[in-house]
C-alpha cells in the first residue's frame, strides 16, 4: 500500500493533523524536554486525541520523522450517573428536598427515580427520620432544617479538573456510588526524529525500470522494507466435499442430541449383521455376489446363548405375535464372518446393550462410517461407501414421530422439499423412503431410507414391549451431490460420467 495519505487520515495536505502536528513539534523545539504530550497537543490544535494518535501512527509509518513513546497514566472521570448528580444534585439531597414539612408518605418517596439510594444515604446522614406509627402506613420527615450537597461538590472539583482536591476514601467512596470511574490514559510523548521536516513527503514503495533509465531514484525516499512483516498465508490443503458434510452430519446428530456410537468393528458375524435384524438366512443378501464373508477368521465364536436362542425361536417358530419365517435355523450360518453390509449392526448391538440395563431409558444414537457391498468397480461402482445411521429409542414412538426428526434433520443439512414413499425393509415395519427435490436434475431423488423396528427384531433383546425405536439411513454420498450439486458431482466422482448413472449406482445406494 502507498504511504501517501489522504486529508481523512490527517497526513496530507497544509492542515492536515499531520502537518499541523510537524508544525506544532517544529514550535515546541526549544522546550525543556524538547517534545510534545499527544494529549496535550490535540487540545492545543482543536484535535479530537483519537486523530492525532491516527497522525502519529502514520508519522511512524514514514521513518524517521518522528520519535513517538507511549505513555499510559490514569484520571478520574464522571460516569453519566455521576454527571446528573453534578447537574441536579445528589440522590439524599434531592431525596430531602421532595419531603415537604409535614411528611411524605414513605411508599410515594420510593416512587421517586432516587427514592430508593436517597432514602438510604439521607437516613444514614441523619437528614430524614422514619415514624411508622403514622396513620396511612410509614412517612418520613424532614430530621434537620437544611443541607449541604457535598457529593455534588466534590464531583464538581474533579470535573473541573482538581482531582487532588480529594482524598482517597472519597474517590473510592464515590466510585464504590458508581458516580467515579478511574480509566487509564494512553497518550505519546513526541519528539523530531533524524528526519524530521514540517511538511509530508510522499515515500516510494516501488523501484521501476523508469527511476532507473531517468535516475529519478536518486532524489526520490524510499518507505524502508519491513523485514518482519508476515506474507500472505500460502493456500493449504481443503477438506473434501463429503468430508465436509461428514462433519456437518456429526454436528446436526449432535445438536440434536445424539451419542455416537462405536463403529471401529468392520468384521461381523452373520448373526449380528442379519439374523439380530430378523433377516432370513435364505435372504439373497447373504449371498457371496452380494456380501464379501472372511475366510480367516471365518467364523465367529462368542454370543450371547441366551439371546441367540431367542432370535433363533422368533426366526423359526415365531412369537411375540408373529409367525416367523418357518424354517430351520442354523447357526452355521449365523457365525459366518463378513464385512458388514450396513452400520445397522451397530445399532443391533447397542439396543441390546441398552436392554439389559436394569431400568430402560430411552436413547438416541447416531453413526457414521464405511459399509462393504460385493459390486465390481467401475467408473460409478465402489465396494464400499459411507452410511449414515441414526436411531431413537423411547416408549411409544410413531411414525408421525419418524417423520417429524427427519424433517427436522434435513431442514438443518439445508434440505427442505422432502417427500416420503411407503417401502419394505425386512427389519422394519412401517417403512419409508426420503425423497428430495433436485433444483439441477430436477426430479425428485431418493435421499434416505426409515422406518420403525419391528417387535420381532426388538422383543428377543429384552427391551420393554411399549418401548418403539424409530430410525433411519442414507448414503454419505448421496446428499454430498444433493448438498453441492450437479457441477460438482463429477468432481466428486472423479470421471465425466452420466449423472443418473451416479444416481444409480452402489456409491449412492442406500441400506436395502
Amino acid at each position: 500500500m502507498s504511504p501517501t495519505m489522504g486529508t481523512e487520515a490527517g497526513t496530507a495536505g497544509p492542515g492536515s493533523a499531520a502537518e499541523l502536528l510537524l508544525q506544532r513539534l517544529e514550535l515546541a523545539g526549544g522546550s525543556a524536554e524538547g517534545g510534545l504530550c499527544s494529549l496535550e497537543a490535540a487540545a492545543a490544535l482543536g484535535l479530537d486525541h483519537q486523530t492525532l494518535v491516527g497522525a502519529v501512527k502514520s508519522l511512524q509509518a514514514l521513518g524517521e520523522v518522528i520519535e513517538a513513546e507511549q505513555r499510559t497514566s490514569k484520571k478520574w472521570e464522571l460516569t453519566p450517573e455521576g454527571e446528573e448528580v453534578v447537574r441536579e444534585g445528589s440522590h439524599e439531597v434531592r431525596v430531602f428536598n421532595s419531603i415537604p414539612l409535614e411528611g411524605l408518605a414513605q411508599s410515594e418517596l420510593m416512587k421517586l427515580p432516587c427514592g430508593k439510594v436517597g432514602f438510604s444515604k439521607a437516613m444514614s446522614n441523619k437528614w430524614i427520620r422514619l415514624d411508622k406509627s403514622t396513620e396511612g402506613g410509614p412517612h418520613v420527615f424532614r430530621a434537620v432544617e437544611s443541607v449541604q450537597d457535598g457529593v455534588r461538590e466534590k464531583l464538581l472539583q474533579l470535573q473541573q479538573g482538581d482531582p487532588n482536591s480529594l482524598e482517597e476514601k472519597d474517590k473510592s467512596e464515590l466510585k464504590k456510588r458508581k458516580l467515579l470511574t478511574e480509566v487509564t490514559v494512553k497518550t505519546y510523548w513526541i519528539r523530531k526524529g533524524s528526519a524530521f521536516s514540517t511538511t509530508v513527503t510522499k515515500q516510494e514503495t516501488d523501484l521501476t525500470p523508469e527511476m532507473i533509465a531517468s535516475g529519478s531514484w536518486r532524489d526520490l525516499k524510499f518507505k524502508a522494507y519491513n523485514f518482519e512483516a508476515l506474507g500472505i498465508m500460502p493456500e493449504s490443503g481443503h477438506l473434501h466435499p463429503l468430508m465436509k458434510v461428514r462433519s456437518q452430519f456429526r454436528q446436526i446428530f449432535l445438536e440434536m442430541g445424539f451419542s455416537e456410537m462405536p463403529t471401529n468393528n468392520f468384521i461381523e458375524s452373520s448373526f449380528w449383521n442379519f439374523d439380530a435384524l430378523f433377516q432370513p438366512q435364505q435372504h439373497p443378501a447373504r449371498d457371496q455376489h452380494d456380501t464379501f464373508f472372511l475366510k480367516d477368521p471365518a467364523e465367529a465364536t462368542q454370543f450371547p446363548m441366551d439371546y441367540l436362542k431367542r432370535v433363533k425361536r422368533v426366526h423359526s417358530q415365531g412369537g411375540y405375535g408373529s409367525q416367523g419365517y418357518k424354517y430351520d435355523w442354523k447357526l452355521e450360518e449365523a457365525r459366518k464372518n463378513v464385512l458388514r453390509t450396513h452400520t445397522t449392526a451397530v445399532s443391533a448391538r447397542m439396543l441390546y446393550q441398552l436392554a439389559q440395563q436394569e431400568k430402560f431409558t430411552p436413547a438416541k444414537y447416531f453413526s457414521i462410517d464405511r459399509v462393504f457391498r460385493n459390486e465390481t468397480l467401475d467408473a460409478t461402482h465402489l465396494a464400499e461407501f459411507h452410511q449414515i445411521e441414526g436411531v431413537v429409542a423411547d416408549y411409544g414412538l410413531t411414525l408421525g414421530d419418524l417423520m417429524g426428526v427427519l424433517k427436522e434433520f434435513f431442514t438443518k443439512l439445508g434440505i427442505t422439499q422432502l417427500r416420503f414413499k411407503p417401502a419394505y425393509n425386512p427389519y422394519t415395519e412401517p417403512s419409508m423412503e426420503v425423497f428430495s427435490y433436485h433444483q439441477g436434475l430436477r426430479k425428485w431423488v431418493e435421499v434416505g431410507n426409515s422406518g420403525v423396528f419391528r417387535p420381532e427384531m426388538l422383543l428377543p433383546m429384552g427391551l420393554p414391549e411399549g418401548v418403539s425405536v424409530i430410525a433411519w439411513g442414507l448414503s454419505l454420498e448421496r446428499p454430498t451431490m444433493i448438498k453441492y450439486g450437479i457441477n460438482n458431482i463429477r468432481e466428486l466422482v472423479g470421471h465425466k460420467v452420466n449423472l443418473q448413472m451416479v444416481y444409480d449406482s452402489p456409491i449412492c445406494r442406500l441400506d436395502a
